[in-house]
């Protein structure tokens, strides 16, 4: 949906034109729906206190700082309108989920905007033979991936902690620090990431002559740069998944059968905490309540500093938890095989697809922009 120019080109063409979120459904509906009611969150007169998104299967709270609409900043305003009226006009949406992962946001997504929804997720899932594809999703890996198997294969099952928050979402020298000294004070074996933008001479110091690789050698793995993330997320050694809660990052958790513990930083990542917490009962929150400042990189204190008691208690509560733990693993895995069962031939995903195709295929061969009053565009769009 960020090129909203393809709108006049497919009327120019005659062709339809679908619009794919890198977002679940959930988060687009929480968006909607509080632009749909903005006086909501206008009341409330502090940024920091949470209001009720409307229209929603569950009560999902939320601060106006946490769910702000997609390219609100100054400079923007011209684009946004593009934006949302490209979306309107699309023929369909596309979303990387699957209908049992959020059945019923999707069906109110349908219903409210009168689009036909092609759920054909986890998209993760597609590549499911070789490691090292799996390995190589993103940027090319800073470790190769037979190691780190190899590594994992010398741990318990469900042992692991992995901790990566993504390409974009960072933190401080003070921050990572305060993640490592909580990992190593869990007492559980994990894997940290620290990608390029994050590596620094103080991070560094820590690490070799502070002796904390040295302490923890034992039961650690520190990746410098990317991982190969789904190659870990998908070993049975790893137990918990602490993320920043991006789309692609929590469907490849979903995917694997995991539990989160969450951190968000901005944009969809307060609402895909929510759903994974709230809804799903498969997370665990760290507690960050204000976002990060996007694009901010010189800046040492973005927000509030998590210190490493506060990571030792949720990485605790995460790996082991008691009877909740317990449950939300068994969640977590019943949500892994439902997504795996979806991507299979005759699973939800698989027949959205083909049903995607045949639509499409349907369509006129001189497609004009969707009208939202034609109830053709209802029928048909989502497998249940």
């Amino acid at each position: 949906m960020c090129h909203p120019w393809t709108r006049t080109l497919a009327e120019e063409l005659g062709v339809p034109r679908l619009a794919f979120h890198g977002t679940c459904c959930f988060a687009l509906l929480c968006y909607r729906n509080l632009q749909q009611h903005i006086e909501v969150c206008d009341s409330v007169d502090d940024e920091m206190k949470p209001c009720v998104v409307p229209g929603l299967p569950h009560r999902i709270e939320i601060t106006r700082e946490q769910a702000p609409a997609p390219f609100q900043a100054a400079g923007f305003e011209k684009f946004r309108s593009e934006f949302l009226e490209a979306e309107e006009t699309s023929h369909g949406v596309v979303f990387n989920t699957f209908c049992e992962l959020e059945p019923l946001y999707l069906d109110n997504y349908q219903k409210v905007t009168g689009k036909k929804v092609w759920a054909i997720g986890p998209v993760c899932l597609y590549n499911n033979i070789d490691v090292g594809d799996r390995a190589a999703r993103g940027n090319k890996p800073a470790v190769d991936g037979k190691f780190c198997l190899s590594w994992l294969d010398g741990r318990k099952r469900g042992s692991v902690v992995f901790v990566s928050f993504g390409s974009v979402s960072w933190s401080t020298p003070s921050q990572i620090i305060e993640i490592g000294m909580g990992l190593e004070a869990s007492g559980h074996p994990f894997i940290l990431v620290i990608k390029a933008a994050e590596q620094s001479p103080e991070v560094e110091e820590w690490l070799l002559q502070g002796g904390f690789e040295e302490r923890t050698k034992e039961r650690s793995l520190v990746i410098r740069g990317w991982p190969p993330q789904m190659a870990i997320l998908s070993h049975p050694a790893v137990g918990g998944f602490v993320s920043h809660c991006g789309w692609n990052s929590t469907a490849e958790a979903i995917s694997a059968g995991l539990p989160m513990l969450t951190w968000p930083f901005f944009g969809d990542q307060f609402l895909n905490e929510r759903l994974v917490v709230d809804v799903l009962g498969v997370g665990v929150c760290i507690g960050v309540k204000r976002p990060a400042k996007w694009g901010v990189t010189a800046v040492e204190e973005v927000r509030e500093l998590v210190k490493r008691e506060v990571v030792e208690a949720a990485v605790r509560e995460l790996m082991e938890g008691g009877v909740e733990g317990q449950q939300r693993r068994e969640r977590a895995a019943l949500l892994g095989q439902k997504a795996r069962k979806a991507m299979e031939a005759r699973g939800s995903s698989d027949e959205n697809l083909a049903r995607l195709i045949r639509d499409v295929s349907l369509m006129a061969p001189h497609a004009s922009p969707c009208d939202p009053s034609d109830k053709s565009s209802e029928e048909g769009g989502l497998a249940s």
